[in-house]
C-alpha cells in the first residue's frame, strides 16, 4: 500500500510539474505529460518519495519557499567572491578539503545540503559519509561549515 501511495503522489506531483514547466493546457500536452508521469512514477515513485505522507503538510513547502531566497543570496555572494579572486589574483586561494558535520537525519535533506553547497561557487561536495559531508573549498578560510549551518537549519525544517 505504501508503494502505491508513494506511486501517486510522484505521479502527481510530476504531472503538476509538466503542467507548470509547458504552461500549455492542450488536451494532448496533458495526455503527453500524463504519460511521461505515469512511467516516471512507475519507474521511480518508491524511491523518490520514502515518506509520502510528509509531502502533503504544507508547511514544508512554506519552509522550502523561504529556502530559495536564502540559497539564491549565498549564491551572488560566492559569484561575486570568487569572480573577485579571479580579477585580483592577490586575494587568497587556499583550497583545500573541510569536513562538516550534519545534524541532518534524512539521505535527502543532506543530499539538498551537499548539492546547494555544490551549487554556491568556490564549494563542491566530495562525498557523504554518514553525517559527514567532504566539501572542497576555494579558500578553506571562507568556511563552508558556516554556508552548510544557514542551509541546514532551513533544510532540517523541510525535510525532518
Amino acid at each position: 500500500m505504501a508503494k502505491k501511495g508513494s506511486q501517486a503522489l510522484a505521479f502527481v506531483l510530476a504531472l503538476l510539474v509538466w503542467m507548470l514547466l509547458t504552461w500549455d493546457m492542450d488536451p494532448g500536452n496533458f495526455l503527453v505529460g500524463a504519460l511521461v508521469s505515469l512511467a516516471a512514477s512507475l519507474i521511480y515513485g518508491d524511491i523518490l518519495t520514502v515518506r509520502p505522507h510528509r509531502a502533503l503538510n504544507p508547511l514544508h513547502y512554506l519552509w522550502f519557499l523561504y529556502y530559495l531566497p536564502v540559497f539564491l543570496w549565498e549564491m551572488v555572494k560566492a559569484n561575486i567572491d570568487v569572480a573577485y579572486r579571479v580579477l585580483h589574483p592577490r586575494l587568497p586561494i587556499n583550497p583545500g578539503l573541510v569536513k562538516v558535520k550534519t545534524g541532518l537525519k534524512s539521505d535527502t535533506g543532506r543530499t539538498l545540503l551537499g548539492n546547494s553547497l555544490s551549487l554556491t561557487p568556490g564549494n563542491t561536495t566530495v562525498d557523504i559519509i554518514g553525517d559527514q559531508l567532504y566539501i572542497h573549498c576555494i579558500d578553506v578560510n571562507r568556511r563552508a561549515d558556516i554556508i552548510a549551518g544557514k542551509y541546514e537549519k532551513i533544510i532540517a525544517r523541510i525535510f525532518e
